[in-house]
């Protein structure tokens, strides 16, 4: 597949997003921390449009103002909320006439300019086809269309324990496209430890609950049950699914089973080479699935990202890139920690060993899961 049909591919997943809200809701801000929904809207084109104009590749801009009012998302401190309005952002005509111009003009020059940047923008843009999904789900459910969660029960798995012999993780990449923090290839030695073969189950989860742990945050409870927050409808808890935590609950769970969450390094040690079949992820579905009997150790990659207790920095010869050099080095702040792998909202492009999700450990909205670890 070549860059057009990549990004082809790319605008589909992020076009079909904005289809399923009612118009009229874009202008909600269904994660407190986060823009409205309509700055995404107007984001991606930005994006794209802001990095060709960077290269030797450039022309006059169809839209300054909606190049910088569109350029940047937020990430406020904890307690630092936005404040905007509604009414502080530009009509849905306007961002639709700068979308379809910024889109004919990158079309037609996209074979011309850097093969790195178009690699930039189509992973950018499937990057925000799974952050915008996280605000997607937050959004009431009378403002939004889509297929209600399905349920396949499964026999639940048993938790054990797989021993992980001393030895080296290999962490980054040599060459070949991704982001500046994922360079450059280094290998990290790493005593022995063992790590959970499954992520922790709901199931596994709720008896934690009962015991005093903190609810997460797509949990619900009425009339003394317990309910999934699907992405378009609520379910009744599924026991066999992986739970979605913050970094937090996540260290406070494993806590309780006299365990710790595991580092990057310990991550890459333990995961398997390649996907397993059926893998939950590249936009399979919305929501998990079942977590299921494995011969090794199961869904590290696919069926929700996991969190790592590794902080996010960066490797040793870090260089950022000149047409984007706040992507990671804005958040190398010690407040944002490594995960790992992938979601059901994930799109396969972004599936390789070297690549680093990261969120603040408070953070509830990311499909986060966990195993467990002992070291």
């Amino acid at each position: 597949m070549d860059l057009h049909q990549e990004l082809d591919a790319a605008r589909v997943q992020t076009d079909a997003l904005f289809a399923a809200i009612d118009p009229a809701a874009l202008y909600d801000r269904p994660i407190p921390e986060r823009h409205r929904m309509i700055f995404y809207l107007g984001h991606l084109e930005a994006f794209d449009w802001n990095q060709i104009s960077q290269t030797e590749f450039s022309a006059p801009s169809f839209h300054p103002t909606f190049d910088k009012l569109f350029a940047f998302g937020i990430d406020p401190e904890p307690g630092q909320l936005p404040s905007d309005k509604p009414s502080d952002w530009p009509a849905l005509d306007e961002i639709a006439e700068y979308k379809a111009k910024v889109r004919e003009f990158v079309d037609g020059c996209l074979s011309d300019i850097p093969e790195e940047i178009g690699h930039m923008m189509i992973e950018h843009r499937h990057m925000h086809a799974e952050t915008f999904a996280y605000i997607l789900h937050n959004l009431d459910y009378a403002k939004k269309s889509g297929p209600a969660p399905a349920l396949s029960p499964c026999e639940p798995v048993r938790h054990e324990m797989v021993e992980i012999p001393a030895g080296t993780a290999s962490l980054g990449q040599q060459e070949g496209f991704g982001w500046d923090n994922e360079f450059s290839a280094h290998d990290v030695p790493v005593p022995a430890f063992a790590i959970g073969k499954y992520k922790v189950s709901n199931g596994e989860y709720l008896e934690f609950v009962k015991d005093g742990g903190t609810v997460p945050h797509y949990w619900a409870r009425r009339d003394g049950k317990w309910y999934w927050r699907g992405m378009f409808g609520e379910v009744p808890l599924p026991l066999d699914w992986p739970v979605y935590a913050t970094l937090e609950q996540a260290r406070a769970y494993a806590a309780y089973k006299s365990c710790a969450v595991p580092t990057e390094a310990e991550y890459h040690r333990a995961c398997p080479a390649g996907i397993e079949r059926d893998a939950n992820c590249d936009y399979r579905y919305w929501d998990p699935t079942p977590i299921r009997p494995s011969r090794g150790i199961s869904q590290m990659i696919g069926n929700g990202w996991e969190w790592t207790d590794t902080v996010f920095a960066p490797f040793e010869g870090f260089s950022p890139r000149a047409t984007y050099p706040g992507y990671s080095a804005d958040f190398f702040d010690g407040k944002h920690f490594v995960m790992k792998g992938a979601s059901p909202r994930t799109a396969a492009k972004l599936i390789r060993p070297s690549l680093r999700n990261w969120f603040r450990p408070e953070y509830p909205y990311v499909y986060g899961t966990f195993r467990l670890c002992q070291r």
